[in-house]
């Protein structure tokens, strides 16, 4: 029946409360990222002729052991000071053609940026790790993070080294894994002032080789 003049409006429908949001799925990872993330020296976190200079370099392997030709690592570390501030320069531009022209040579920044090679090969240069400031019980590592084809999500993992076993026996990370997996986080000495760290993206079925230990943040 039509409504008359006199008559109030009818109430409007009642709205259901609006629920959460569910979060936007992650987009597959790569290898786009290869064109746009690397940039000049991001290998060289230390400046180039540093006396104390290391070399850490290793390769990317899938899950059947085949090298990663187009993955791509990131790497932090605390200072020789154990601070984690670090230094603002690795992305700087020509300020006439805005092109990336790489970091400026003289500071340590603690940040690295490395593309693999088509072997799957990467090499970083940087100071020995120091283990954050604030941290008493923890040993001095790298903080990598690893993108490579097929991952939803980029993968956290980190080098330690086996330059103090008293030390790295008490870091609540390794001293928390059964030692055939602690073994995935250790680099291995591969020459003067070399390491050799690769990651294993899965363990191989024969069991020769673990998966990389891989971390959560929560």
């Amino acid at each position: 029946m039509p409504r008359t003049a006199s008559e109030p409006p009818a109430p409007a429908p009642r709205a259901d409360p609006p629920s959460p949001l569910a979060p936007t799925p992650s987009q597959t990872v790569g290898p786009f990222y290869g064109y746009a993330l690397p940039f000049p020296g991001g290998e060289q976190i230390v400046p180039v002729g540093h006396p104390d200079t290391i070399t850490v370099h290793g390769c990317v392997h899938d899950g059947v052991g085949a090298p990663v030709p187009d993955a791509l690592l990131e790497f932090w570390q605390a200072g020789p000071d154990g601070s984690l501030t670090g230094a603002p320069g690795s992305l700087r531009r020509d300020s006439a053609t805005g092109a990336v022209i790489g970091r400026n040579g003289m500071d340590f920044t603690g940040f690295g940026r490395v593309p693999t090679d088509a072997d799957g090969h990467y090499a970083v240069r940087t100071l020995p790790a120091t283990a954050p400031a604030g941290r008493p019980s923890a040993a001095p590592y790298l903080a990598v993070c690893v993108f490579a084809r097929g991952l939803l999500h980029h993968l956290f993992t980190r080098v330690y080294f086996p330059t103090n076993e008293t030390v790295n026996a008490a870091d609540p990370l390794l001293s928390g894994l059964p030692a055939n997996r602690a073994r995935t986080l250790l680099a291995r000495p591969d020459g003067p002032a070399r390491y050799r760290f690769d990651v294993r993206m899965q363990g191989t079925e024969d069991g020769t080789h673990e998966e990389t230990v891989f971390l959560a943040f929560r």
